[in-house]
């Protein structure tokens, strides 16, 4: 019998209450509110407070702070190459498996998606389309994506392309069994849609980001797009469809200084993205197979977790997993199907570190059915208090022990492999040369394009796994490649304020460093930097293999160092 095909849709910084169908007054979602009546409703299901450790957790089936990717940069958002993915096992098991759109778990060899188990990738670069990776000028419109590593440029919205090279994917492999995992990179801020979408939505003075509201009903459109074409091609009953996000709203409210909605909807729950509070982290998850018996409109109230996926997965699709696999979750494969009513419960540790050093023991939500302990000492009773308004930990010091306990054992188990960073590979022949970026640094980032506009300080260090030894050629960079604009130069100001992080004033920041300085293992050099290039070579001809920190700074005439923004990695033909 064929096994269901897989269609995974994640949505991002889209909260639990920016939906029609999860109570929202105000927004236009009827492709998925009509999803929502004959699929079955995850109505506790829990994800991370940040985009990065969601990813990471669902295509692991393991928590952040045990996979590697708890942040969003600092060389943090970088999946440890020894887990193995959810792609990894469906490809395994002859799946074809493609992935459109957003993936921030690394960018560079062996972390980027084409290595983790995906055949077919279409993605921008980063933690967002303009972000420093990412292709120059990429705007969310009319931008140039990577194709399995190479630039292609498109025309159109940014979500309308990510469906429809999924559909392309999707309709050439009707007659295989696929999987397909389409991560839009809407709608995250900012905010930025065709005026159609966003034009319902801006004479309401109770909604703070009219086009928010309009990147979710352009996502909903495509939602619905998709539906048709399973049905056209006589699909969709032998596919598992599922649609969710990946953290609390970014812009569907606006919170006071408890955390508490002050203006907008959030389905009736405290903080939104980046909370340790349910509106942090409670997200919508809905999922349909027809023929599989998951349908008709259930909803499901059990505690239920971003990690339980792909054990989830495995199990309905009888796939055969390594056999080294180890979860922090449970199936949910019982419960989908009705065969089982209920899971034992359990605890859950809801953390990340927007850091390059590692979490912090008490900045979390330690979470069961019943209960949400944050940072270790304030206590709700979810099941009567979705608002998170009364603090039970004096009325029950036994439950607050209780869970505390059950921290600092995770805890305990966890901590030693904080120190442990995802090395870039260098010399390897699947990437080389290799480009680094402000955004992985470890330290200070410029996170974004508009920050290499404005020349922001970043560290220039990064953590790299020399691979092979040899003659290599370091590049180092002001500007991306694709520019060739020369380190001392400035980018126009119709360019400075194209970006999407840009301001209006068009500003530009130069820099003219007189010179750069490299550190590989043991190794320091020093080069002048020739005013009118575009980049200052280093050639090293003996290096070591192993692993170690890279250095790569500019230096001005004061002696001050600012990391270089991007840097060009090759290993020479001998």
């Amino acid at each position: 019998m064929r096994r269901p095909n897989v269609i995974l849709i994640m949505t991002d910084d889209q909260g639990y209450g920016d939906l029609g169908c999860t109570g929202n007054p105000w927004i236009q979602t009827p492709h998925i509110d009509r999803f929502h009546e004959v699929a079955v409703r995850l109505r506790d299901f829990h994800v991370s407070p940040l985009c990065t450790p969601t990813r990471g957790a669902l295509m692991t089936g393991r928590r952040p702070i045990r996979n590697g990717a708890w942040a969003t940069c600092w060389g943090r958002s970088i999946l440890r190459k020894t887990e193995i993915t959810m792609a990894d096992v469906f490809a395994a098991n002859g799946y074809r498996t493609a992935m459109f759109g957003k993936w921030h778990l690394g960018d560079n060899y062996p972390y980027r998606p084409q290595d983790r188990g995906f055949q077919h990738v279409v993605a921008h670069k980063g933690g967002g389309v303009g972000q420093t990776p990412d292709y120059w000028g990429n705007s969310y419109f009319d931008d140039t994506y990577f194709h399995n590593g190479e630039p292609v440029s498109h025309d159109g919205y940014c979500t309308d392309i990510w469906f429809e090279e999924a559909l392309q994917f999707i309709e050439e492999n009707k007659d295989s069994e696929f999987f397909t995992y389409l991560s839009t990179n809407a709608p995250h801020s900012p905010y930025l849609v065709a005026g159609k979408y966003r034009a319902p939505y801006e004479e309401n003075p109770a909604i703070p980001e009219p086009a928010f509201y309009g990147m979710i009903t352009n996502i909903d459109e495509n939602f619905g797009r998709l539906e048709a074409k399973l049905n056209v091609l006589g699909i969709a009953d032998d596919t598992i469809l599922v649609f969710m996000t990946d953290n609390g709203s970014s812009g569907g409210c606006v919170t006071d200084s408890d955390q508490y909605v002050d203006r907008g909807f959030n389905a009736g729950m405290r903080g939104k993205k980046g909370s340790y509070y349910d509106g942090g982290h409670r997200v919508p998850c809905f999922i349909r197979w027809p023929n599989g018996g998951i349908q008709g409109g259930r909803d499901i109230d059990e505690l239920t977790l971003h990690i339980d996926f792909l054990p989830s997965l495995i199990e309905l699709c009888e796939l055969t997993p390594p056999a080294e696999l180890e979860f922090d979750a449970d199936s949910l494969a019982g419960l989908l199907t009705g065969s089982t009513e209920s899971l034992p419960d359990r605890v859950h540790f809801v953390q990340y570190r927007q850091h390059s050093e590692p979490p912090r023991k008490w900045t979390n939500a330690v979470i069961t059915r019943k209960w949400r302990l944050i940072c270790g000492n304030e206590l709700y009773d979810i099941t009567v208090d979705p608002e998170q308004k009364e603090d039970l930990a004096k009325q029950h010091p036994e439950v607050v022990e209780e869970l505390r306990s059950a921290h600092e054992r995770w805890w305990e188990e966890i901590h030693p492999f904080f120190d442990y960073y995802s090395a870039i590979s260098l010399g390897n022949y699947e990437e080389n040369p290799t480009r680094l970026n402000a955004m992985d640094v470890m330290g200070d980032v410029a996170w974004h394009q508009t920050h290499i506009v404005m020349a922001q300080k970043s560290t220039g260090r990064w953590t790299v796994d020399v691979e092979q030894p040899g003659t290599y050629r370091f590049s180092l960079r002001r500007w991306p490649p694709e520019l060739n604009l020369p380190i001392d130069s400035s980018v126009s100001s119709e360019d400075a304020r194209s970006h999407i992080y840009a301001t209006d004033s068009g500003e530009c920041q130069i820099i003219e460093p007189k010179g750069a300085r490299l550190k590989i293992f043991d190794q320091e050099l020093l080069s002048l930097v020739q005013p009118g290039l575009s980049k200052t070579v280093f050639d090293v001809t003996t290096i070591e293999t192993g692993v170690t920190q890279l250095e790569a700074w500019f230096v001005d005439a004061d002696g001050e160092e600012c990391g270089a923004y991007y840097v060009d990695i090759e290993r020479l033909p001998e």
